[in-house]
């Protein structure tokens, strides 16, 4: 059997306070559903903390709206560090979060009430789409943009969770095989080179860039793929500026987008289909790895720019803690969405003030 590529399960957001930033997450995105919260050694991903172990705390979080979570984590034996110059489109890396939304007026009302930097008013992409920038608290940087289709609820937010990233590399081209033949981004939705009137008051927005937004042309499959939803990776090149990776010089876990991960199902055909594009794992955390109360396999590479890509394939998931109720996934079929009554269970697990 091939990989399953579920959706894209969270993405990574390093943060100096991991219950402030969850608060406003929860809040601002609706991402209220803690699915695990855990305080522990970072021991595996060495090749990213400077070969030493660190302690951190760290929480997932998911909206019922459904699109991914985020993965909100704080070094609790160092301070996190920012990056040292100011981050602007182009860079290489995660350069922002998309969020989506069934309602981008609402949405726009809401975050900006809310204390979030509004960077846009309400424009419309290359693609024809509403949509808007934000910057959070902390200055990490947000796209919120319609979506019509990929929807689980539309309750009580006009967000829903995360529906992909924009990601700085030096070569589209080169990228694309990575997006496309393993991560099954094989739809171009637009492909467009200017300087983007859209980005104006996002840092760097002056400069001419080439933009490819690409997405899933199938459903995705898997015991979260109704929940997590379709999935979206704009990619971005700098053409008269040279850029700077988001990253350098500072550890996996310091400030602003760590990964972007992906739920999938068969880790080792993923393995293979990796390796035959040139992206090899770089951290394997291996088939046991738990973290509080779920359990999984965990692995790592990097993109063609170093940009790093996790993947989880779950092996076992609280549903109603309280109750001790959980789910052992690998007793099902790995293409099969969970039942609607189990995904919705999920929902025991808001945090309400």
């Amino acid at each position: 059997m091939s990989h399953i590529i579920s959706g894209i399960q969270q993405l990574g957001v390093g943060n100096t306070n991991v219950q402030e930033t969850f608060t406003w997450y929860r809040k601002a995105f609706g991402s209220d559903v803690k699915i695990f919260e855990e305080a522990a050694m970072a021991e595996l991903m060495l090749p990213y903390t400077a070969n030493k172990p660190h302690a951190r705390h760290a929480i997932l979080a998911l909206s019922m709206n459904g699109g991914g979570g985020f993965e909100i984590w704080q070094y609790t034996s160092r301070t996190a560090q920012n990056a040292e110059f100011t981050i602007q489109l182009g860079d290489i890396g995660i350069f922002a979060g998309k969020i989506k939304s069934y309602d981008i007026q609402a949405s726009y009302n809401h975050l900006k009430q809310f204390g979030a930097k509004m960077l846009t008013e309400i424009t419309t992409a290359p693609d024809k789409r509403k949509h808007f920038y934000i910057n959070d608290l902390w200055g990490n940087t947000y796209e919120i943009i319609e979506e019509k289709t990929s929807w689980y609820m539309k309750k009580n937010f006009s967000t829903g969770g995360v529906l992909g990233a924009v990601i700085g590399v030096t070569n589209i081209e080169k990228s694309m095989t990575l997006y496309k033949d393993v991560l099954g981004f094989d739809k171009v939705i637009s492909d467009t080179t200017d300087v983007f009137n859209d980005w104006n008051g996002v840092e760097g927005s002056q400069k001419k860039f080439r933009r490819v937004v690409i997405r899933n042309s199938k459903p995705r499959e898997g015991s979260f793929g109704p929940l997590l939803g379709d999935n979206e990776i704009e990619l971005i090149q700098a053409l008269d500026y040279s850029p700077k990776k988001i990253f350098e010089n500072r550890l996996w876990g310091d400030c602003g987008f760590i990964h972007l991960c992906f739920d999938i199902k068969n880790m080792s055909a993923l393995q293979k289909a990796c390796e035959k594009v040139g992206q090899p794992f770089t951290v394997d955390g291996g088939a046991g790895f738990e973290m509080g109360e779920a359990a999984g396999h965990f692995t790592y590479i990097e993109d063609a720019d170093g940009t790093l890509i996790e993947f989880v394939e779950t092996k076992k998931l609280p549903v109603i803690k309280k109750i001790g109720w959980y789910i052992d996934l690998r007793k099902r079929d790995p293409k099969k969405a969970l039942p609607n009554f189990i995904l919705k269970a999920l929902s025991f697990s808001r945090v309400k003030d």
